[in-house]
């Protein structure tokens, strides 16, 4: 061995991260799917998400009653915006904005429609962050909960927790440069054992809880879009609740090797010991064989193509194991981290009935 390459790898054993790769084993992670038959595979998926739900659940959050108020209702032409504010527990309250058309045989086809990091949910539904109206799509959300209601979905947008309304409030040291708005909610949600990411998909699951109460809605006919991190929330949202029935996932699809382990991401993409649960691929059998859609850009920095491309690969080999042969649907499109849409839109509709 060169000297040059000693010192390499002396060089590797100085970075703590160098080290812990060592402990992610995907191919070997005791809850990873390794099905061969449709029984093999059902029998995984009852016992892995009960699982990743009782790990996302590790907060325990109390339950509480609705006390669902409606805040504010604009009439947009084509749609009313409704903003309703709903307790998702005893502790937590979470604004959501339901857009409705107004031509919509009831009860309709619903989205769940989660926005990425930003300046929160008023980015998707049509406003600015002042709370102003803007009517031309803007930024890489592209207003698409407003381009949802117009292809005939009621769309549910919340305000994901740690943005919008629901950031965080606290002391900083003086001059001390301010935090992303997930930094403080995720180490505290990690000193109690638990994960932003828990909280994001509890707050989800009793959104669609309420819903079950609106007339203009059919659960039955539920999907869920999301792009980056509400692309997350819609993956672990599908994973373990089975009331959805079609995703679309927006950049966010990849493997965690390639992209969230591999470069600077939000605190709030980590859960604690999610690695039991092998690769994204892996946990995408939760899903299976309800229809998804991957959108991807192929210039997008944080979740590389390459990556999700093996990635979809590897989850239509799991598919197939449910019987599924066109279950997992993509949309590659020239562009970085954004929300494309048409392809999304339409498969949606034609999942859903839209």
């Amino acid at each position: 061995m060169t000297s040059k390459n000693l010192d390499a790898r002396r060089i590797k054993t100085l970075q703590p991260a160098e080290g812990l790769f060592r402990f992610l084993d995907p191919a070997h992670a005791p809850h990873r799917f390794q099905a061969r038959t449709r029984t093999q595979a059902t029998g995984w998926q009852k016992k892995t998400r009960r699982e990743l739900a009782r790990m996302l659940n590790s907060l325990r959050l109390p339950a509480a009653p609705f006390d669902a108020r409606v805040i504010e209702r604009v009439d947009k032409g084509d749609y009313v915006r409704e903003k309703t504010l709903i307790r998702t527990s005893a502790y937590t309250s979470m604004p959501v904005y339901l857009l409705i058309p107004k031509d919509i045989k009831r009860p309709a086809p619903v989205i769940l429609a989660f926005h990425g990091h930003g300046y929160g949910v008023k980015d998707i539904v049509g406003l600015w962050e002042d709370g102003s109206e803007r009517d031309t799509p803007d930024g890489y959300h592209a207003d698409f909960a407003v381009a949802l209601c117009r292809r005939g979905f009621v769309v549910a947008a919340p305000e994901i927790s740690c943005f919008g309304e629901r950031q965080s409030v606290f002391k900083l040291p003086p001059g001390s440069p301010v935090p992303g708005t997930c930094q403080h909610a995720s180490a505290l949600a990690f000193h109690l054992g638990g994960s932003v990411a828990g909280l994001r998909v509890h707050d989800a699951r009793r959104l669609v809880d309420y819903l079950k109460e609106r007339p203009e809605v059919n659960t039955a006919r539920l999907g869920a879009m999301g792009i980056s991190g509400g692309g997350y929330q819609t993956f672990y949202s599908s994973c373990v609740d089975t009331r959805i029935k079609a995703a679309v996932i927006s950049g966010y699809y990849s493997t965690y090797r390639d992209s969230i382990l591999d470069m600077d991401h939000c605190n709030c993409n980590y859960i604690p010991g999610l690695h039991v649960f092998g690769e994204m691929y892996d946990l995408v059998g939760l899903i299976a064989p309800r229809p998804v859609l991957i959108e991807a850009g192929r210039q997008d920095p944080i979740f590389p193509i390459a990556a999700v491309k093996k990635s979809v690969r590897r989850a239509r080999e799991v598919y197939r194991v449910f019987g599924s042969n066109d279950g997992v649907r993509t949309d590659y499109f020239e562009g970085r981290h954004r929300i494309n849409g048409d392809a999304a839109y339409a498969f949606l509709a034609d999942q859903l009935g839209g």
